[in-house]
């Protein structure tokens, strides 16, 4: 039987994209200390591997697709296959920044006055790329953690971080003066097995129903009761992805209605129907939309 070596993420992403894979329809169990979970897939074979890196991983053959950060592909060099974005962090649908952060108090508030200072960051390569392409000349050294610290402990001039919202950076008194990236997950493919027919449309598979998830966390469906005299005015007042679902009740004259809509819209669109005529209105939730 064939089979496709997909690699998940160990660390920060990890738990994110088992639960991720789970609302796709993929159970993925992880025992104790285990690198190779297993999955309710009989066609995929799971290994354990740092989102640092996975795509020297995939590049190389040792796994046929993976999912990691953007800026990790970026950092390795790595001649892959983007397959599709994933940006699923747990808290928003923000993606990660790299930034360049000094202390709050220092002078240096553009990066072309880091010339000739010392820089702290785990993004080495494409830090070095980045300053070198413009010319400012910056000593980069490798962080291996705790890099904001690396700042207050006199260390290095400056650190290159990522972030979402820049409060842990501001809560150890460094302020951001550039951002140099903006990073989210991706599904990766090596470029030959994407070339291989069957794994491709495997590949693909994963992609789609992955995707369908994604898009189902900040939806819902909205199902009500309307009588025929209100049909046109709730539906005016209804969002949906085409249209509403219109269905005619046993009842004579009354229809049920049914569509998806964003979940941050609920709280103010239940009023406006109730309004508007609706009655028994359920909200339930959706694993995946396509």
């Amino acid at each position: 039987m064939k089979r496709l070596k997909l690699g998940i993420p160990k660390g920060s992403l990890q738990q994110a994209t088992i639960d991720l894979f789970n609302k796709a329809g993929w159970k993925i169990s992880l025992a104790d200390r285990s690198y190779f979970p297993s999955i309710d897939d009989d066609e995929i074979t799971c290994t354990m591997c740092r989102a640092q890196e996975m795509s020297r991983y995939v590049e190389n053959g040792t796994l046929d697709a993976g999912i990691t950060g953007k800026d990790w592909i970026l950092e390795n060099g790595s001649k892959v296959v983007t397959v599709t974005d994933l940006v699923y962090s747990k808290t928003s649908t923000r993606p990660t920044r790299w930034v360049v952060a000094v202390h709050r108090d220092s002078n240096i508030n553009k990066i072309e006055e880091l010339k000739g200072k010392k820089i702290a960051t785990e993004l080495v390569n494409f830090t070095r790329n980045y300053f070198k392409e413009r010319g400012i000349n910056v000593d980069i050294e490798f962080s291996w953690g705790a890099t904001e610290a690396k700042i207050a402990s006199g260390l290095a001039d400056a650190i290159v971080e990522v972030t979402e919202t820049g409060t842990t950076l501001s809560a150890h008194g460094l302020k951001i003066i550039k951002e140099l990236m903006v990073s989210y997950p991706q599904l990766i493919a090596n470029p030959k097995q994407w070339n291989d027919p069957w794994k491709r449309e495997k590949i693909e598979q994963i992609a789609l129903l992955l995707k369908g998830a994604l898009r189902a966390q900040h939806m819902v469906g909205l199902k009500m009761n309307v009588p025929k005299g209100n049909l046109e005015a709730v539906v005016n007042v209804l969002p949906s992805l085409n249209a509403p679902t219109v269905s005619p009740l046993h009842q004579v004259g009354w229809y049920a209605v049914e569509s998806v809509v964003a979940a941050k819209e609920v709280r103010d669109l239940i009023p406006k129907l109730i309004k508007q005529g609706a009655e028994g209105i359920i909200e339930y939730p959706l694993f995946k939309v396509i």
